[in-house]
């Protein structure tokens, strides 16, 4: 980047059911975008994850980690900031070192990993009358957002995400 920043990138793993369904080109420059938009200012460029799976693997990845044992669209794993358990059941919270996730010591920051379920996406896109490419871009910007902390459990917070999300997606689509 021109500005001095490090250059943001994604890694991206589509599975193999869904790769002739997706650009992972276009998936890497919606990201890209979609945490440029958001961090604003504080934007200093690293790498995040995303993965394009299916309804079986986001549904095991939300019970494990998330204790609902449901299908979901998105789900952001955080390196930056810790999230919220959400589930019925209680998990056993972590203690002492245990509560640190560590990575190890590097120049480039890990901002974590989305995973998107195509087949939801693909659901949620016919009952919307929208493009698959809208819904992908619409729970990437979402994955993006929570990877940088923001969230939505109180209607100031869901507010504040709602309108980035609204923000980085007239951007991207428009660009699009």
């Amino acid at each position: 980047m021109a500005d001095g920043h490090d250059p943001f990138r994604t890694s991206v793993h589509v599975f193999d059911e869904h790769v002739d369904q997706v650009d992972e080109d276009w998936l890497r420059r919606v990201s890209q975008r979609a945490i440029e938009l958001a961090a604003g200012s504080d934007f200093v460029g690293g790498i995040a994850g995303m993965v394009i799976a299916n309804d079986e693997t986001v549904r095991d990845l939300n019970r494990t980690h998330r204790g609902l044992d449901e299908t979901t669209d998105v789900l952001a794993f955080s390196n930056l900031h810790e999230g919220r358990y959400y589930g019925e059941d209680r998990l056993t919270e972590p203690t002492g070192k245990d509560q640190e996730f560590i990575t190890p010591p590097q120049d480039v920051k890990e901002f974590g990993e989305v995973i998107v379920s195509y087949p939801q996406a693909e659901r949620q896109a016919r009952e919307a009358g929208h493009s698959v490419e809208k819904e992908l871009a619409t729970l990437l910007a979402h994955g993006m957002l929570h990877l940088l902390g923001y969230d939505h459990e109180d209607p100031d917070e869901e507010a504040e995400m709602a309108a980035r999300q609204e923000a980085v997606l007239a951007e991207v689509l428009e660009v699009e």
